[in-house]
């Protein structure tokens, strides 16, 4: 598994990460082949190669102690997530998608990403697909994972890799089956740079819109720099545990 390949792409993504972020980062959690199966658009007549490594997951990292303990302290997570430029069966390479639970108060929770290195595609869904949502987004945007959204990363490169960061409750478990049972997101980003619906989801009515980072309406709490410099908010921890009080601002988000 560890191929020549893999850590080709390995020794120059950790050595960025250390350089921006002042993290190390080892032993990943990693997506393959054989775990991306499932959630495929063109599952009959392309077979991905079950070692392949799709992308990279470092759960739970930190610059200093310090750090770490304030994020233990509160329940929160600061991940990283590297996603190499592939096409595979026919698309962009991607993240597996998933829900979140519900919070204390009827909503689920939120996360924040930003992304670090390359570009990104985030592609939201509500879980009853009232809306659709493709957010695009560059190095240094944040993209905000309201309530009541699953979504789905994707790196649109065949060239770059996505290196992104992100800060959620560790108070949840992510639900994974109904992007598997439904062979992935509602929409599928293809090679060719073109959105197609996933014929899974018969019912689906909802059209697919599209926006960038930079025209997301970001509730007041957070502040315009690296999501990392929200390590020691004290502010912002409700918000990632219980999103509530927030729901007037999130109705602008988009």
């Amino acid at each position: 598994m560890y191929t020549a390949l893999r850590r080709r792409f390995s020794l120059k993504h950790v050595k960025e990460i250390k350089e921006k972020l002042g993290i190390n980062v080892i032993d990943p959690d990693l997506r393959t082949g054989a775990d991306m199966q499932s959630v495929m658009r063109n599952q009959k007549d392309c077979k991905p190669d079950p070692d392949f490594i799709c992308y990279e997951m470092y759960r739970d990292r930190y610059a200093t102690e310090q750090d770490h303990t304030w994020l233990l302290e509160h329940d929160l997570r600061y991940d990283l997530t590297v996603i190499f430029p592939r096409i595979i069966c026919g698309e962009y390479n991607k993240t597996k998608g998933h829900y979140h639970p519900l919070s204390s108060h009827e909503l689920t929770y939120p996360e924040l990403y930003e992304v670090i290195s390359g570009q990104a595609i985030y592609l939201l869904q509500k879980k009853d697909l009232s809306d659709i949502v493709a957010v695009y987004a560059k190095a240094g945007e944040a993209v905000l994972i309201p309530p009541d959204y699953g979504h789905v990363t994707i790196n649109p490169s065949a060239s770059e890799t996505l290196i992104m960061a992100n800060i959620v409750s560790s108070r949840f478990t992510s639900i994974y089956g109904d992007y598997e049972d439904r062979c992935g997101a509602a929409y599928y980003y293809l090679s060719d740079g073109t959105f197609v619906k996933n014929d899974a989801y018969p019912y689906l009515t909802s059209l697919l819109r599209t926006t960038h980072a930079h025209h997301m309406n970001m509730p007041q709490v957070f502040p315009k720099r690296s999501i990392y410099s929200l390590i020691g908010n004290e502010k912002v921890v409700q918000f990632f545990h219980d999103p509530s009080p927030y729901q007037e601002e999130l109705k602008n988000l988009f």
